[in-house]
């Protein structure tokens, strides 16, 4: 009852009953996103311009800023994220200091998650706004303002986002995070929502939060071949990459599960098994592997890349 006391006193949901909000079906789980050609057709589309009609769209300017780019949510040409080590990172990462995975039976070390975990991390640990991001678009938003902040970096400055002025005249009454109660789990949430939005898409699952210790290790050290070891060698080396070589073309493509270096030696992070991008599941034009996952999980296909068991 907590949640859903919540939910009905929410600005946000009453704006969304009036616009007669429905939930959506296909895709990957439940989307409207095709899940076809790109990152554009996914769920990593913050504008939403995969909906059709696309004013469909602005039924979530009240959740976040419409940049009305797909790209700029993680990505900027210039002013750049110097905290981090990722290609031209426009997003807040937050100075979380996370639980991480521990287990009686692991005996290889773990370190806090590494860039290509707090990337990720950015969103689905649930602190910081889907909309946090240190360079906004210079068209678009509030005449004469500053649309760059440096601050940004490190720390969500929720005045400054709210500088931008969405197109359709709809602004956040709240810069969302995935995370609940006053996030994006308001409506798509299994606690408390169902009364008001029952076909809405379960968003639980995706809130992975500072606590890692239910989720497969991240900042973990892969093991070094010798006697014993019950993991598969990589095949391949890209700089800082050694990865599995899936198709065998001696080529580092967004398809091969990889590990990365960033100091401590070979790990596994989040983009090990996930390309945000979405990755096709049958060549050019079929459907990406769900969960934005490099490789299906088939038959564990994708665990005994690395494990043998």
């Amino acid at each position: 009852m907590k949640h859903l006391k919540l939910v009905t006193q929410s600005a946000v949901v009453i704006a969304l009953m009036a616009t007669g909000f429905t939930a959506y079906g296909g895709g990957d789980v439940v989307s409207k996103a095709s899940n076809i050609g790109g990152i554009i057709n996914t769920r990593h589309n913050m504008t939403q311009s995969f909906l059709i009609p696309p004013a469909n769209a602005n039924v979530m300017d009240m959740a976040r800023n419409q940049y009305g780019e797909v790209c700029v949510y993680c990505h900027t040409p210039h002013a750049a994220n110097t905290q981090i080590s990722l290609p031209l990172w426009n997003r807040t990462i937050p100075s979380t200091t996370y639980t991480t995975y521990n287990s009686s039976s692991m005996t290889q070390p773990v370190s806090q998650p590494g860039p290509n975990s707090l990337s990720c991390l950015s969103c689905h640990d649930g602190t910081v706004a889907i909309d946090s991001i240190i360079n906004m678009p210079t068209t678009g938003g509030n005449p004469g303002s500053a649309n760059y902040n440096q601050a940004q970096e490190t720390s969500q400055n929720s005045t400054f986002l709210s500088s931008w002025i969405n197109s359709s005249g709809i602004n956040p009454s709240a810069h969302m995070t995935l995370s609940s109660p006053a996030g994006c789990l308001l409506c798509h949430s299994t606690e408390g929502t169902g009364a008001l939005f029952p076909s809405a898409a379960s968003f639980d699952v995706f809130v992975i939060g500072s606590d890692l210790r239910n989720d497969h290790p991240v900042g973990v050290r892969y093991p070094a071949m010798g006697p014993g070891v019950d993991f598969n060698a990589t095949t391949g080396t890209h700089n800082n990459i050694a990865y599995f070589d899936g198709n065998g073309n001696s080529k580092l493509d967004p398809g091969d599960i990889r590990l990365y270096n960033t100091g401590q030696g070979f790990e596994v992070e989040c983009a090990s098994c996930h390309d945000p991008h979405g990755v096709p599941s049958n060549g050019v034009g079929t459907v990406n592997n769900k969960a934005f996952m490099r490789v299906s999980n088939s038959g564990s296909s994708l665990c005994l890349t690395c494990h043998v068991k």
